[in-house]
This record gives C-alpha cells, sequence and structure tokens, in this order.
C-alpha cells in the first residue's frame, strides 16, 4: 500500500454510489475505506482517524446528523473535517448539517469535478501541510518532492521508513499516535509488521535527526504513543 496518501473515511449505504466515490476519489490521489452504516463509521474514524470524513445523512441505524455529533464530542475524532452527503438541499438541512459540526455539505446529484474541488478545500483548510510541498516544524524541514530532509541547514539522511514516519508526524503535529495507528498509517494495515518495529525506527529517526547534540522533538508518551512536539525538554 503507498502511505503518506490522505484517508478519506466514505459513510455511505449505497453500493453505486460508494463505487463511485471510491473510483473518484482514489484516481485523485486518496486512500478510502468505507462504513456501511453510522455505528461502523464511528468505530473506524476512531480506530483509523481518516484526514476527512463524507458522511451521507440517511444511514441504517444512526442518521449522518447523530454519526456527526458523535464524531465532535469524542477527542479522538472531533477535528476530523466531515462533508455531509445527501439527497436534502433545503437551506434549514444545510443549517443543520453544519450546526451539527460538518464542515461543508454537498447536494445529491453532484459531478466528480464538484466532489473534488470540495474534498481538496477543506482538507486545505483544515491540514494545509497535506497540500504542501515542504514541510515545516521547528528547524525541521522535509521537501516532499525532493525526498529530502534538513534540519539547522544540514542534511538529514533518512531511510524510507523513517521518512515516511517524519512525514507522518509533520503533516500532523502535536497530535499522539499509538504504535498501532503508526502501523496503520505509514506501513499500511495489509503488511503485517510487530508493534515493536515501531520503537525501532522511531530510535532511528531520533538518532538521525538530533545527531549529537539536536533538541529531541519526538516526544513519548507513557502508554500512549508518540507526538512531534518543539517543547520537549
Amino acid at each position: 500500500m503507498t502511505t503518506g496518501k490522505p484517508l478519506i473515511l466514505i459513510v455511505e449505504d449505497e453500493a453505486d454510489l460508494v463505487t463511485l466515490l471510491r473510483y473518484n476519489l482514489e484516481k485523485d490521489g486518496y486512500r478510502t475505506v468505507v462504513a456501511g452504516d453510522g455505528e461502523e463509521a464511528l468505530m473506524l474514524a476512531a480506530e483509523q482517524t481518516p484526514n476527512l470524513v463524507l458522511l451521507d445523512w440517511m444511514l441504517p441505524l444512526m442518521s449522518g446528523i447523530e454519526v456527526c455529533r458523535q464524531l465532535r464530542r469524542n477527542a479522538k475524532t472531533r477535528d476530523i473535517p466531515i462533508i455531509m452527503v445527501t439527497a436534502r438541499g433545503e437551506e434549514s438541512d444545510r443549517v443543520r448539517g453544519l450546526n451539527s459540526g460538518a464542515d461543508d455539505y454537498i447536494t445529491k446529484p453532484f459531478s466528480p469535478t464538484e466532489l473534488s474541488a470540495r474534498v481538496r478545500a477543506v482538507l486545505r483548510r483544515a491540514q494545509p501541510a497535506l497540500s504542501e510541498e515542504t514541510l515545516r516544524f521547528a528547524d525541521v524541514e522535509l521537501d516532499l518532492a525532493a525526498h529530502r530532509v534538513r534540519r539547522q541547514g544540514r542534511d538529514v539522511h533518512l531511510g524510507p521508513t523513517e521518512f515516511r514516519l517524519l512525514r507522518h508526524f509533520m503533516q500532523h503535529p502535536g497530535r499522539v499516535f499509538s504504535r498501532e495507528q503508526l502501523l496503520d498509517q505509514v506501513w499500511g494495515h495489509d503488511v503485517y509488521v510487530e508493534v515493536r518495529t515501531v520503537d525501532v525506527h522511531i530510535r532511528r529517526l531520533r538518532k538521525a535527526l538530533n545527531g549529537d547534540d539536536g533538541l529531541d522533538i519526538i516526544r513519548t508518551v507513557r502508554s500512549a504513543g508518540y507526538s512531534l512536539d518543539d517543547k520537549v525538554a
């Protein structure tokens, strides 16, 4: 699996629409995961921390409005951008959707071009790092196009896995990721790797970034995981 691409959770129970959405989003370079009802959506959002949720209003078991409210109440999912997808086009429905916590609203039927534009716009507002060629955090620069890392003007030589780890952290600065989340989002959840392998690559990344006396910007959070933090002592 190609890693580093934004992950979009599609919450939709119409198989034909799921097929259309997946085709267009993956053609645009996104990864996708699908939930067919509201309960599955909440579970997948908490487990995989997608970069964006495309959420249908009319769902089995739980309405899209209620899914949206619950995502916003959960500390793990409250910051995930949400686009409501629905056949309900009345202004009162749009307002209700936005008031429940949605970031945007698209009404069926819609064109693939409109969908792509709205997804890009919401991602750009929520996570500008995903649309940039160069990521920056503290004194570290990561050039996505040239596949190069520099810290305080010196080149940092990283292996492919360490590069992907650093890129993931720099796209989500300050967020704590468990080892399991890092395995899913950096290695890919179709690859079998021991959880402790994450620790090995974190040590390698730290050693390469820090050199002899550099500030350690990767924070170990006891019993939780790792995060990127420039306030580490």
